[in-house]
């Protein structure tokens, strides 16, 4: 069994540790499985089937970190919240005032 950390997102957000495929496997050529495309009555492509293959357990994985909740925003969004979630002088040229003590 090959390990990886990945960040999961159901049912709750956290860190896992993941089964990963072998990559030396002559069945599915580290892949994880094997694809099967199929077509419709008039030969254009209508999808695909995959078998997963027995080097890779999809199901093996294990909590070792649950994450916060503000962890679910996109990370374009995490310095918006930080800039707003900071106390500051409103009145202040950012943040600062640059007037000298009297």
């Amino acid at each position: 069994m090959r390990r990886r950390i990945e960040r999961a997102t159901c049912p709750r957000h956290a860190l896992v540790l993941t089964d990963t495929p072998r990559p030396d496997c002559q069945v599915c050529d580290g892949i994880g499985g094997i694809e099967h495309p199929y077509g419709d009555e008039t030969g254009d492509y209508a999808g695909s089937d995959w078998e997963p293959c027995d080097c890779f357990n999809a199901d093996r994985r294990w909590t070792l970190l649950p994450l916060p909740r503000w962890t679910m925003l996109p990370p374009s969004l995490w310095p918006v919240i930080r800039r707003f979630s900071r106390h500051r002088d409103p009145w202040a040229a950012h943040g600062y005032s640059d007037e000298p003590p009297f």
